[in-house]
């Protein structure tokens, strides 16, 4: 089935959309290759698409020019014994009509149009007449001249069919190689190779060369590249290379197998920085996070003046009316943190603690930073990198929301126990008894110092009934006071365990807004980016030109 324009317009898409999810996350040489091969794609489909563009390539001595001019069968190509000959790109067209914007693109000004309806000589059987072809004699990538190298380095990434020239002396050259041919290892569908001058060597030594550049062409990761043994001097196979360019401009699609392959490249270029299943968040990091939060936020404090508050609290509702006015001049523990109250604007609301010193900083950061790398592990070290940034994008204001999240908590402090009016009546009926049995013995002095007959003073198992409401006053008062105390204590512990577990779901509701979520979205920028990468790179159907390609080239194994 015939790969669809859509098909490559759809890859375009999702590079370009990878591209701008890895914004300001991976290296600027890999998304500037990747906007290169977009652009690139975009001016190419844009221009003629009836034109198949064919460049020849090749290293200083190679009979590059010398083949261009057996190939088009005419002296146009300028070729010397001193080198480099050829500085500026030639193009030979067949087919003027829209030729000339894709040239212009190109950026070849030295043009040579063939008559219209002339196509260029083919010795297959049921070759088609292409509607458009254009053949560009290149300057040579080793020349000495800078300029002319970027022409070609220019060319090698807008041409859609690349053909090699190379030579018995040159043709392992680790330049040519390395600089050219392997940087564009996965082009091997719009390639081809020609051994060129090979009447200089012994009829038995050419398909060992032959073989030998095969051998290369596989190291540098090329397949399916024909391999053509020719010499432009004598024409032998020069056909072939004809009958071989014919086949790309039969095809009609090597544009767009060229820019399936430059997209190829630049999602696998993208793919190295985006490999790695995250582990992502968890529950269990989540809550680990927000205990270390909370204890660099001092929770505990908190939590243990809402112990102390409440036993201040109770004393004060509970104590002996007689002694229990001195705990007035204590203060309230949640008071002096100005957490007393509840009923506060939680978006104004601070408590009165210092601010976070140098430790509890530290803690919060290294809290944050350890539940970065658990969610991010797995992932590349670009995208674990981004995913820390992301944890402490709110790192100034983390230590402000913190404390704004204990001052807004409601701690309840404001609620009275029931049984603290039951220990209040008991109190004052404790010391009610007390004083009257004082004032009953308090009277019994006064009458006995002034001479006053009173009646006998009741007893109960021979001791004075005043004497026993003093004693039954002071008792049940202690007693109260210290049942009091141990209720009290007992509750606060409680207070205390709810508070602290009321403020550390406070401090996660912080930790969520401020530091899960964040990393939340940067793990779901990066699985979008997978995806786009992996639909960038979706291993494209057979096209007709593969197809071609393969029958061509089992027929010429056959020959």
């Amino acid at each position: 089935m015939p790969r669809t324009e859509s098909d490559l317009a759809s890859r375009l898409e999702s590079l370009e959309e990878a591209r701008a999810l890895g914004e300001d996350r991976l290296s600027g040489e890999l998304l500037e290759r990747a906007a290169r091969v977009s652009s690139a794609a975009g001016e190419r489909r844009r221009l003629s698409s009836e034109h198949t563009v064919v460049g020849f390539f090749g290293a200083t001595g190679s009979g590059k020019s010398t083949l261009f001019n057996a190939v088009v069968e005419e002296e146009v190509a300028r070729t010397a014994a001193t080198r480099p000959t050829t500085s500026q790109p030639l193009a030979m067209i067949w087919g003027r009509e829209g030729s000339e914007p894709l040239l212009d693109w190109l950026g070849v000004t030295d043009r040579r149009f063939r008559p219209d309806g002339e196509v260029l000589h083919s010795t297959e059987r049921g070759s088609q007449n292409p509607s458009g072809l254009i053949l560009l004699d290149l300057p040579d990538f080793d020349s000495t001249e800078r300029a002319n190298r970027e022409v070609a380095e220019r060319l090698a990434g807008q041409v859609d069919v690349l053909v090699w020239v190379m030579d018995p002396q040159k043709y392992a050259d680790a330049s040519v190689h390395l600089d050219f041919i392997r940087p564009l290892a996965g082009h091997g569908s719009v390639m081809l190779a020609v051994l060129n001058q090979i009447d200089r060597l012994p009829p038995g030594e050419v398909d060992h060369v032959v073989a030998s550049l095969q051998g290369l062409l596989r190291q540098d990761g090329v397949t399916g590249v024909e391999v053509i043994p020719a010499s432009a001097r004598t024409g032998q196979n020069v056909d072939r290379v004809r009958n071989g360019i014919r086949r790309f401009a039969d095809a009609k699609d090597a544009a767009d197998a060229r820019l399936a392959a430059d997209v190829d490249a630049a999602a696998r270029d993208l793919a190295s920085s985006g490999t790695g299943e995250p582990a992502g968040v968890t529950k269990k990091s989540v809550e680990g996070l927000s205990t270390e939060l909370a204890a660099a936020a001092r929770v505990g404090v908190v939590a243990d003046a809402v112990e102390k508050s409440y036993r201040h609290r109770s004393h004060a509702a509970t104590g002996w009316p007689l002694v229990k006015w001195v705990g007035r001049f204590r203060p309230d523990p949640l008071r002096r943190l100005n957490l007393h109250r509840s009923d506060v604007n939680p978006e104004v609301n601070r408590s009165s603690m210092p601010p976070m010193g140098a430790s509890e900083r530290a803690r919060a950061d290294s809290a944050v930073r350890r539940f970065a790398d658990e969610a991010s592990d797995g992932a590349t070290e670009a995208w674990r990198s981004s995913t820390r940034r992301a944890a402490r994008s709110e790192s100034e204001r983390l230590p402000d929301r913190l404390d704004q999240a204990l001052a807004s908590a409601d701690l309840q402090a404001g609620r009275r126990a029931w049984w603290w009016p039951v220990f209040t009546v008991l109190q004052w009926v404790a010391l009610l008894t007390l004083v009257a049995g004082l004032g009953w013995l308090a009277a019994i002095f006064l009458a006995g110092y002034f001479q006053f007959h009173l009646p006998e003073t009741p007893q109960v198992e021979g001791f004075p009934v005043p004497t026993l409401l003093v004693v039954l006053g002071a008792a049940l008062g202690i007693l109260l006071a210290l049942l009091a105390a141990a209720i009290a204590g007992a509750a606060s512990r409680i207070k205390g365990r709810r508070a602290r577990k009321r403020l550390t779901a406070e401090v996660e509701g912080v930790a969520r807004g401020y530091v899960v979520h964040p990393v939340e979205e940067e793990l779901a920028r990066y699985e979008r980016f997978r995806a786009a990468v992996e639909r960038a790179s979706a291993a494209p159907r057979r096209s007709r030109l593969g197809g071609l390609l393969g029958r061509r080239q089992g027929a010429e194994a056959t020959r």
